[in-house]
């Protein structure tokens, strides 16, 4: 997941994000720009806008793989170091502060999310190959 481990908010400048996890979010931004550039780029040229599409799709593609990757990490992590029990079982924490940590940990393991990212992944995948066939192969 994280090379970096941080303690506490403090500490948050030593561990900012990783430069790959910006090139994914820079590679979500250009494809959501994409796709909603679409319509107004068929409109100048044809051609435009069918590169943009491919453009929006591929990116996704590519952004939902990683962001998967990464939930798929994290899950991992709290299931194998058993992190829900342990916080629900933490007598130096509050109850409330407990239920909330216990609240957040559950849904970052929500399958919502995985299948959520799966139903992307696997939608992209079928239009760019419908569409690379229709638009090259046909």
């Amino acid at each position: 997941m994280q090379d970096k481990v941080c303690i506490n908010c403090a500490e948050y400048k030593r561990c900012n994000e990783s430069h790959l996890s910006w090139i994914f979010f820079i590679i979500g931004m250009v494809a959501t720009i994409a796709l909603r550039v679409v319509t107004v780029l068929t409109h100048l040229d044809p051609a435009y806008g069918q590169i943009a599409w491919y453009v929006g799709v591929a990116g996704f593609l590519i952004f939902f793989v990683y962001k998967f990757k990464v939930e798929r990490a994290r899950y991992k992590l709290i299931v194998s170091r058993n992190l829900m029990d342990k916080v629900s079982q933490a007598d130096k924490i509050e109850k409330e502060d407990r239920q909330l940590l216990g609240s957040i940990l559950c849904a970052l393991c929500s399958n919502k999310d995985r299948i959520n990212y799966f139903l992307i992944f696997v939608s992209s995948a079928l239009a760019l190959i419908v569409a690379v066939y229709f638009d090259f192969l046909k």
